[in-house]
């Protein structure tokens, strides 16, 4: 069977959802646990990933 393709395109909205507010700097951050500790620095750091867009920030403690 022939797989079916949606006929009408995505709305702006839709193709866009939540990328708007981290473009203007409004990221959503949660703590991400799958690393904290630094090799580099030597010492732990908290992880933060943004759940919207995936952009990440370290904070060294």
């Amino acid at each position: 069977m022939a797989e079916i393709l949606p006929f009408r395109r995505p709305k702006a909205s839709e193709k866009h959802k939540g990328k708007t507010l981290c473009r203007e700097g409004h990221h959503k951050w949660c703590v991400d646990q799958a690393q904290v500790f630094d090799t580099k620095q030597g010492r732990l750091v908290t992880r933060y990933r943004c759940e919207r867009c995936d952009k990440t920030r370290i904070e060294a403690h």
